[in-house]
């Protein structure tokens, strides 16, 4: 993974990361007071959002996570890149990378960029350089 410094963001890049600010701003972090924003594009080149959301119970949902379904739910089904919105440009839990493994079909080279709020900190990396073993399944084909 690539030392955090500033890199340049080209014009989608940085559409996904005004989408992923302002989810993150809009997360439900009470407990944790750790806000994360999320921007997926899609095979289409649609950007679909998402926050994270806590609760009383402890399970909440990721960023991603709300990202991933809010693609599905808009007909989405391919990860063509992600953006992420988070205090120290850390990467994505086990279970954030293994639910955006399974919508990237395969494709390691998946562009990931992880984003501090005031961009100060930039890393570009893939989903194969951040989930080089993943958990894999056959699942049926949809009909």
């Amino acid at each position: 993974m690539q030392e955090l410094q500033f890199i340049e963001l080209d014009d989608k890049r940085q559409r996904m990361w005004a989408v992923a600010f302002k989810g993150r701003e809009n997360a439900y972090a009470v407990y944790s007071n750790y806000k994360v924003g999320a921007a997926y594009e899609d095979e289409h080149g649609n950007i679909h959002a998402g926050c994270n959301v806590e609760n009383a119970a402890y399970k909440g949902t990721c960023a991603e996570q709300g990202a991933i379904s809010a693609m599905i739910a808009a007909g989405g089904r391919k990860v063509a890149s992600v953006v992420i919105v988070l205090e120290g440009a850390e990467p994505l839990c086990g279970l954030c990378l293994q639910h955006t493994w399974q919508f990237c079909e395969g494709d390691k080279d998946v562009p990931i960029y992880l984003i501090s709020p005031d961009r100060s900190k930039v890393c570009r990396t893939t989903i194969g350089e951040l989930f080089p073993k993943p958990f894999t399944f056959q699942a049926p084909k949809e009909s």
